[in-house]
């Protein structure tokens, strides 16, 4: 009884002491400073670390090092092929996760080139390097049964006669950096005039010499074109000094951006056909960054005191307004830009974290402006880089429509190689960003300061 006593004793006077503790006052405008509560992001939020983004290059690399086999079998027996002496009917590309020798994989060439000179690790320009030598050294092999049949489905069909700006512009663009930067030992220089003689007097063009397809409607203008032909032929300009290349790279840019570029939103429309008096505006995401992509590919490159440098500049400025007005506040930007229903796209994402950032960077843009959203960009895009190191939220390879539920449904996939070589890219360039410039939160929100 005593004992029971004693309890009831202690629980009273406990309730007691904790009946009698004040209330915490009440979060009011009063009592606490609420512009400093941290709100709930959708992604991270702020600079990024050096470090942190190079584990996310890391990942990629790892992956795509893992899935992107260097090697000839027969695909019946499966079994690598080393003997090039005689041709074997049944020799193709050992298949991994992404082909060699697509346009994607000029993009993800350049990435890695990229990625090795922000950070400083030569394995990513290795990756490069030796995919390209393994190319350039079975071309001999393949060659005959190109020539026979140039539109057979063979493995290096694209490499020794390409029929389309895909099969050309990005993988020339990289194999000319890649000789640039002196570190491959391959003579490039065969196959990269064969992708060059492509674009320059194979493709089919306007009546004013516009670049153009004969797909989905004859004479039509795929966006997308500017970055399948232009860095190719900036990139061939530096290599030979010929002028002829950079006018013709300033040409086509001016001669699209005429039809296609939409100056009121600072967009531009994905598809163009001759003939039509109304031209539906779809302004697809990754196509848009193909173009703006290509301007800042061309700046890099084209003389200071060439003559349409300061019209590029321009519609770079206007575009990248555009563009910034178009960001969601989770940092990606839509399917199509300017619907805010359409799904959230990565790729896209990553090419305007890449070309902004190397915009800063080079100071065609104002940083103050544009580098908050541009850090914001590349959080969204690394929280899209799975454990494995693919990429998630990529739009698989698109045409070009009339109609709004073609883009809105078009499906997303890891193996949709498009997300890659951007997601090296905008990585690399953003590791620049951060080597140059300094970022404080300021007030609670992300402010570039001076450099350092």
């Amino acid at each position: 009884m005593k004992y029971t006593n004693f309890l009831l004793a202690g629980f009273v006077s406990t309730s007691i002491a904790v009946w009698a503790q004040p209330t915490p006052p009440k979060a009011n405008d009063s009592t606490t400073p609420l512009h400093a509560l941290q709100p709930d992001y959708p992604v991270p939020y702020g600079s990024p670390k050096v470090e942190d983004v190079t584990k996310v290059l890391n990942r990629v690399y790892t992956y795509l090092d893992a899935v992107t086999p260097m090697q000839v079998i027969d695909k019946q027996t499966k079994q690598e092929i080393k003997d090039f002496g005689k041709f074997n009917e049944n020799a193709i590309l050992k298949p991994g996760d992404f082909r060699l020798t697509s346009y994607e994989w000029g993009v993800t060439y350049a990435g890695m080139l990229l990625a090795s000179e922000a950070t400083g690790d030569a394995r990513y320009a290795d990756y490069t390097n030796k995919r390209f030598a393994f190319l350039n050294s079975i071309t001999p092999y393949f060659r005959p049964q190109v020539q026979a049949n140039p539109k057979a489905n063979t493995p290096l069909r694209a490499m020794l006669a390409p029929h389309a700006l895909d099969d050309a512009g990005a993988m020339c663009a990289a194999m000319i950096k890649a000789v640039r930067a002196g570190s491959i030992k391959a003579d490039l220089r065969p196959q990269i005039d064969t992708y060059i003689n492509y674009i320059q007097t194979k493709e089919y063009r306007l009546a004013d010499g516009t670049l153009a397809r004969n797909r989905p409607q004859p004479n039509t203008l795929w966006l997308d074109d500017l970055f399948m032909a232009i860095p190719a032929l900036a990139q061939m300009g530096k290599l030979t000094g010929d002028q002829k290349y950079f006018d013709e790279a300033v040409k086509q840019v001016m001669l699209f951006s005429k039809r296609m570029f939409n100056k009121e939103k600072g967009l531009y429309m994905h598809g163009w056909v001759e003939g039509m008096d109304v031209h539906p505006e779809f302004h697809w995401a990754r196509a848009n960054g193909w173009a703006i992509m290509t301007k800042v590919e061309l700046l890099d490159v084209l003389p200071e005191n060439h003559p349409g440098r300061a019209a590029i500049l321009d519609l770079l400025r206007a575009h990248a307004k555009g563009l910034a007005a178009c960001q969601s506040g989770s940092g990606f930007w839509h399917q199509l830009l300017d619907r805010n229903d359409s799904y959230l796209e990565t790729s896209a994402t990553a090419i305007y974290a890449y070309s902004i950032a190397r915009a800063i960077n080079r100071g065609w843009l104002d940083g103050l402006a544009y580098a908050p959203m541009t850090m914001l960009a590349w959080n969204a895009v690394s929280t899209k880089v799975n454990a494995e190191g693919q990429v998630e939220g990529t739009c698989v390879g698109t045409g070009m429509a009339f109609d709004p539920a073609f883009y809105y449904h078009r499906p997303i996939n890891v193996f949709a190689a498009h997300g890659y070589g951007p997601v090296l890219l905008a990585g690399a360039e953003v590791i620049n960003l951060l080597k140059k410039k300094s970022f404080e939160i300021n007030d609670s929100s992300l402010q570039l300061t001076e450099k350092r």
